[in-house]
């Protein structure tokens, strides 16, 4: 039998950092249990709505998040709030597959285009890896507004 993924983030903005990767693969903020979002209803203020009627103290309300994909087809993103940060680098990391089925010069063209709009969010570009076929097609490195590095493939 299969299992479902989730993917855990240690974060100190979890609100933020959900955000950021939300935008970045397109996913959506799951409202609270049992509340039913009208379109285009912020779900950050029914979890906040949420949370303060069942008696969570405010300060408390930025300890988690979590963005899952609207298709159903990804793995959910939890982001649980940390007091440390970062401070190594990871031994996991997500590759976004920004170029699917693009080689060469276009390959590399549209992962820049991607980089650009990630960094407008709030990653930081760390170093590029150039084609060498046939072993390798090129790709991207980036780090996450809190320092996560990931690549864009």
């Amino acid at each position: 039998m299969s299992r479902q993924l989730q993917i855990t983030f240690d974060a100190r903005d979890p609100r933020a950092l959900s955000l950021f990767w939300r935008d970045t693969l397109g996913y959506v903020l799951p409202g609270p249990p049992g509340v039913e979002l009208a379109p285009g209803a912020d779900p950050l203020a029914a979890w906040d709505d949420f949370l303060a009627g069942i008696g969570v103290p405010e300060e408390q309300r930025n300890s988690r998040s979590a963005v899952e994909d609207p298709e159903g087809h990804g793995p959910r993103l939890f982001f649980q709030q940390v007091p440390e940060g970062k401070v190594v680098k990871n031994r996991v990391h997500l590759d976004v597959r920004a170029a699917p089925g693009l080689h060469g010069d276009e390959r590399m063209e549209a992962l820049e285009a991607e980089c650009a709009r990630l960094v407008r969010l709030g990653a930081t570009r760390l170093r590029r890896v150039e084609p060498a076929p046939p072993m390798e097609s090129g790709f991207l490195v980036m780090a996450d507004p809190e320092g996560n590095e990931f690549c864009l493939d």
